[in-house]
């Protein structure tokens, strides 16, 4: 099959490779043909695809969060099933972001830049994340996994204003949260690579959840919907997880939060 030249049948493209190497490569080729001007946006094509959405590889097993197990930073293979577990995160974002920039059209250019961004990056942390596994004498796939970000995307297909509300300003803005506490203990632990590499997640993340934030308020914009009460109905439609604590407030902000979501957060009330 030959490669597309087109921006959104391209990421179509990676998002159907199974193989997590050469995924990780089709994005970077991508996004190098999008930089050269090599590859834009063509509304006369046609997006459908043939195939499993998204494609992946057949190990590791996806069970229930709860089955995933503990992990344990005493020992090297707890600090590998951390780092394993923040690789699938990051193989799923892969996927999302790709699947953000074929599956929605009509949206400006701007719109596909950034998701194209986020793949790159995204991408490239997985990268990280799996060379740094191998150095611990580990694959990803080697232990189980779960899909509930990837779970989120399959119910949010049918409207991008849905998936810009719940996948990067919910279910991302939760890493904002969770990486430092993360990073801390690896770094206990001795493993300052693990935690270098986390630091350069963390600073992507605010700006992918930025993104969302931003064409979340767009698309809000567009179709005259108040903001903070349509995120109200979408997550209580979609069954989202409600936000827990301690939050990443700086980091939230950064991110695009306002100050009365930042508030909301601990339950205090705005006029």
């Amino acid at each position: 099959m030959s490669t597309p030249t087109e921006l959104r049948a391209y990421a179509l493209h990676c998002l159907l490779e199974s193989d997590p190497g050469a995924k990780v490569a089709a994005v970077a080729a991508m996004a190098a043909a999008s930089h050269a001007g090599q590859c834009g946006l063509d509304p006369a094509i046609a997006m459908q695809a043939h195939g499993a959405i998204p494609g992946r590889p057949d190990k590791p097993d996806l069970v229930p969060p709860l089955s995933v197990g503990r992990r344990s930073m005493a020992t090297v293979e707890g600090r590998a099933m951390l780092i394993h577990a923040l690789a699938h995160i990051e193989f799923n974002a892969v996927n999302l972001a790709l699947d953000a920039l074929w599956r929605f059209p009509d949206l400006p250019m701007e719109y596909y830049i950034d998701w194209l961004r986020v793949s790159a990056e995204e991408a490239t942390h997985f990268a990280m994340l799996a060379a740094h596994l191998q150095t611990l004498g580990y694959r990803y796939g080697d232990f189980p996994a779960h899909d509930s970000l990837w779970e989120m995307v399959g119910k949010t297909t049918e409207d991008v204003l849905a998936r810009m509300a719940l996948v990067p300003r919910t279910l991302e803005a939760r890493g904002l949260d969770a990486i430092p506490p993360l990073r801390a203990k690896l770094a206990q632990a001795g493993d300052r690579e693990a935690a270098a590499i986390l630091d350069i997640i963390l600073r992507d993340e605010v700006g992918h959840v930025e993104i969302g934030n931003r064409w979340y308020n767009y698309l809000c914009q567009q179709r005259n919907l108040e903001p903070r009460a349509t995120y109200a109905e979408l997550a209580l439609r979609y069954k989202a997880p409600t936000p827990r604590g301690p939050f990443n407030i700086e980091a939230r902000l950064k991110a695009g939060f306002s100050e009365a979501e930042v508030r909301a957060l601990h339950g205090e009330t705005t006029n």
